[in-house]
């Protein structure tokens, strides 16, 4: 599993909502966008640890 696949589907689901900075949802979306975005590399270090779990072999399929 890459980060950028996942970082790309939460940027999508951050675009499904308009911005309201009074929205939780959306608030959270963008900030954990933006943190994720700035932590691409201790991600993907994440993302490689549970993938040797197995936590992505339906999805990979």
């Amino acid at each position: 599993m890459k980060a950028e696949t996942m970082l790309a589907e939460l940027n999508r689901l951050r675009k499904d909502l308009d911005e309201d900075l009074s929205d939780l949802e959306w608030l959270t979306l963008h900030h954990v966008f933006c943190f994720v975005s700035y932590k691409m590399g201790d991600f993907q270090a994440y993302l490689d640890q549970q993938a040797s779990k197995g936590a992505f072999e339906e999805f990979e399929g």
